[in-house]
C-alpha cells in the first residue's frame, strides 16, 4: 500500500472514455498523434478518481441540531435514544416523495465530483419499510442513469429496528417481525428488480446481533447480492468474524475490532473499510487500529461515510487528512486506499482506481505539486478538474486547460 508506482513527467492518453496509455509524456505524447487535444496539467499531481466506498447519499432533513447537542456534551446513543439519530432522519425521509429526494440528492453528487471522487457506493437504510426501502434504491438508480457520477447500489433495509417493531408485547411488533421483513419481503423485491449489487447489515448487539445478521446475510446471498457489513463500530460484538466467515466483500468501521478479529481478517482476505470521518466528527477518539490491519496484510480502504447525522462530509482529501494524523497512515497508503483498493472492494478493480490501459478514464487534477500535500494542507479542496470517462464533469472548463 506505501507503493504509489508515481510517474514524474507522466501523461494519459485517453480515446472513446478509456485510457489508451498511460507513461513517461515523450512515449505517450507519440501515440498521441497531432490532432490530439492536450489538458495542460504542468507542476499538479494527476490521479485516477477517489472510488468512496461507503455513502448513505439518499435522504431528507439534515441534523445540525444533534450537532449543537453533541457540542453540549450529549453522545450519540444518547441522542438515539431521545428519537434522534437513524430514526429521525428515517421519519424524514418516509415523508418525502421519491422525486423530491432525487432532486436533494442530485447537488449531492456533483459535490461529491467536485473533490474528486467519480465512483460511490450508495446505501439505501432510512426507509425501514418495504416501500420507502425501494423508493430510496431507485433514486439511487435514477441518479447511476442520470448524472456522471457511477453508483454501485447497496441495500441496507438493517440499518436499524424502526420505531413500529420496538414493541416486542404486542403481536407482531417485535424486531424479530422486523427482521422476517427484510429477509422474506424487502430482499426478495430488492432482487427481483435488480435494485442492489450488496447487502449490508449493521452489526450491534443492540441493532442486529451477529446471528440476525447471518441470517439476513445468508438471505441476500442465496438471491445473489454480495455481502457487506457495519462491523465493531460502538462495541465489539463479532462482526469482523462474521464477515470473514462468510466471505464478506467488507467490513467497514471497525474502530472497536480487536487482535482475534483482525487476524480472521488477513487469512480470509475480507477487505476493511475504514471510516474515520464519523469518528472525528462524533468527538470520540478511538480509530480503527490501521496500522495493525495494514501490518496484518488486511486490505484496507478509506472512506468517507457520506451521512447526515456522523458524518456530513463530500471530502476524501479531508479523510485523507484525518487518517495521516489519527491513523498515522501514509499519504501514500490513503491514496491507495481510496482508489485501486476501494475499486476491488466493489468489484470494479478491472475498471477503475488506477491510471492503466484499458481502464475507464477516470481522471483528476489537483493543484498541488506533490501527492503528500493534499493531506498536508487540511480542509482545503485541491482539486483543479475532474474528468470522468475522458470528458470534463467539475473544476475548470476545458478552455481554461487546454492548448
Amino acid at each position: 500500500m506505501a507503493e504509489l508506482a508515481a510517474i514524474e513527467d507522466g501523461a494519459v492518453l485517453i480515446r472513446d472514455g478509456l485510457i489508451a496509455a498511460a507513461g513517461p509524456s515523450d512515449h505517450v505524447s507519440g501515440e498521441a498523434g497531432r490532432n490530439a487535444h492536450v489538458i495542460d496539467a504542468s507542476g499538479s499531481v494527476v490521479m485516477p478518481g477517489y472510488v468512496d466506498a461507503h455513502t448513505h447519499p439518499v435522504f431528507a432533513g439534515t441534523r445540525e441540531d444533534e450537532y449543537c447537542l453533541r457540542a453540549a456534551g450529549l453522545t450519540y446513543q444518547e441522542i438515539a435514544a431521545r428519537g434522534g439519530g437513524i430514526l429521525s432522519t428515517v421519519r424524514n425521509t418516509r415523508a418525502a416523495s421519491e422525486q423530491e429526494l432525487f432532486e436533494l440528492a442530485l447537488p449531492r453528487v456533483q459535490r461529491f465530483l467536485s473533490y474528486g471522487t467519480s465512483t460511490i457506493e450508495a446505501k439505501s437504510g432510512y426507509g425501514l419499510t418495504l416501500e420507502d426501502e425501494l423508493k430510496i434504491l431507485r433514486v439511487i438508480r435514477r441518479l447511476a442513469e442520470e448524472t456522471p457520477l457511477d453508483v454501485v447500489p447497496t441495500f441496507l433495509g438493517a440499518h436499524e429496528i424502526p420505531a413500529e417493531f420496538r414493541n416486542p408485547d404486542e403481536p407482531g411488533q417485535g424486531r424479530e417481525e422486523y427482521l422476517r421483513l427484510v429477509t422474506d419481503e424487502m430482499l426478495p423485491a430488492v432482487a427481483r428488480d435488480r435494485l442492489a449489487r450488496f447487502c449490508d447489515v449493521f452489526c450491534e448487539s443492540h441493532v442486529f446481533t451477529p446471528e440476525e445478521s447471518r441470517t439476513v446475510l445468508n438471505r441476500a446471498g442465496e438471491l445473489g447480492l454480495g455481502a457487506r457489513l457495519h462491523a465493531e463500530q460502538l462495541t465489539l460484538c463479532g462482526g469482523a468474524r462474521l464477515g470473514a466467515e462468510l466471505g464478506a466483500a467488507t467490513v467497514d468501521h471497525l474502530e472497536n475490532i480487536d487482535d482475534d478479529g483482525i487476524a480472521c481478517l488477513g487469512v480470509s482476505g475480507v477487505i476493511g473499510v475504514l471510516l474515520p470521518g464519523a469518528v472525528f466528527n462524533l468527538g470520540l477518539t478511538r480509530y480503527a487500529p490501521a496500522r495493525k490491519l495494514i501490518d496484518a496484510g488486511v486490505p484496507v480502504v478509506l472512506a468517507t461515510d457520506f451521512n447526515p447525522g456522523s458524518s456530513p462530509t463530500y471530502s476524501m482529501q479531508m479523510i485523507h487528512s484525518i487518517a495521516c494524523t489519527q491513523m498515522r497512515m501514509t499519504p501514500a497508503e490513503c491514496i491507495i486506499a481510496s482508489t485501486i483498493n476501494a475499486a476491488y472492494s466493489l468489484g470494479l478493480g478491472g475498471q477503475i482506481g488506477s491510471l492503466e490501459q484499458g481502464k475507464q478514464a477516470d481522471v483528476v487534477i489537483f493543484d498541488c505539486a506533490d501527492y503528500r500535500q493534499i493531506p498536508y494542507f487540511f480542509g482545503v479542496n485541491h482539486v483543479r478538474t475532474v474528468l470522468k470517462r475522458g470528458e470534463i464533469v467539475a473544476g475548470l472548463a476545458t478552455n481554461d486547460l487546454a492548448r
